[in-house]
């Protein structure tokens, strides 16, 4: 096919073959591009007679691609994100005016704390746009980005996406939360005596704080994991539980009362917040406009003077 021939070529027909070889299923890609199964269906068709090939073969629920699938896969996906990227250089972005959908994500911690004021300030600049939040972290990032089905996300992050970039927003300390009102700051003894709760998205009993005590030959008890901070001032009010939390996280619950804030009673190295985004949108006038607005409203001091920012293509484990 020579350029010529790509006139008769609809656009539309490649987002939804790369949407199939992302989702492999009829049903989750008309999800996502919000059109009907029959349409997909169609599309596939199309695909199909186009590429002379079946392209994907149902295996039980999912639909796996052929070997052609694949090859085509490797060569159209660059393609798709270097036409979108000369198409956003060419347009302006109007934050007043923009009826844009952005797609973010973010860990619970950052959605909890920071998005509100994040939010705010979005609808105070561009009220015609719309955002999107999937839940995000260290694990699922990467194949989110990957796939498209979000531009940018904040979280702790670990391995990316080969044309991914990454930026520390900021460096964070955790604190103690307690609801009891015994006056003074808890002892290294008091604090592992004391029933702990913990805020895991995968359910563990155990995190960085535990490989510190274990330093010091301590240990402590989680008697309660909940997937998210949403509902954690109301777990730990009237008990002598306590959490242990990032510094932002701990700010957002004892806003509302009801809790107090203590620094660890041991020492404990900080973290890392990261901004990520995909490569191909790194120059795209309203994808930086956004990313501005993260930094400065998600981000700390140093993070505004520049931070340090970086092609991620590996990993940056804690």
């Amino acid at each position: 096919m020579n350029r010529n021939d790509l006139r008769r070529l609809d656009l539309n027909l490649l987002i939804v073959f790369e949407t199939l070889m992302h989702e492999r299923s009829v049903t989750r890609a008309a999800e996502k591009l919000f059109l009907g199964q029959p349409a997909i269906s169609a599309a596939l068709a199309r695909l199909r007679s186009l590429f002379d090939d079946p392209l994907f073969v149902r295996t039980g629920r999912s639909m796996e691609p052929t070997t052609r699938a694949r090859e085509i896969f490797a060569l159209l996906s660059p393609a798709l994100d270097s036409i979108s990227t000369a198409v956003s250089r060419a347009a302006e972005f109007d934050p007043a005016t923009s009826t844009a959908v952005f797609r973010v994500g973010l860990s619970d911690d950052v959605e909890f704390a920071l998005l509100p004021s994040l939010l705010r300030r979005l609808r105070a600049e561009a009220p015609g746009i719309t955002l999107v939040v999937r839940r995000a972290n260290y694990l699922l990032m990467p194949q989110l980005l990957a796939s498209g089905e979000i531009s940018v996300g904040v979280s702790y992050t670990e391995e990316l996406p080969a044309n991914a970039k990454r930026k520390v927003l900021r460096k964070s300390a955790p604190r103690l939360l307690r609801a009891d009102a015994i006056p003074g700051a808890l002892s290294l003894q008091d604090y592992c005596q004391r029933p702990h709760a913990l805020v895991s998205f995968a359910g563990d009993l155990s995190g960085f704080v535990d490989e510190e005590l274990a330093k010091l030959g301590c240990t402590r008890r989680v008697v309660l994991a909940v997937p998210q901070f949403n509902g954690l001032a109301n777990l730990l009010a009237g008990t002598d539980i306590v959490a242990s939390v990032p510094d932002y996280a701990a700010a957002a619950l004892t806003a509302a009362g009801g809790l107090r804030a203590e620094a660890l009673p041991l020492a404990t190295p900080s973290f890392e917040l990261h901004m990520v985004w995909r490569g191909t949108q790194d120059n795209d006038p309203a994808e930086r406009w956004l990313r501005s607005r993260i930094q400065m409203f998600c981000g700390d001091a140093d993070s505004l003077l520049g931070g340090s920012q970086q092609d991620a293509k590996g990993s940056s484990g804690r």
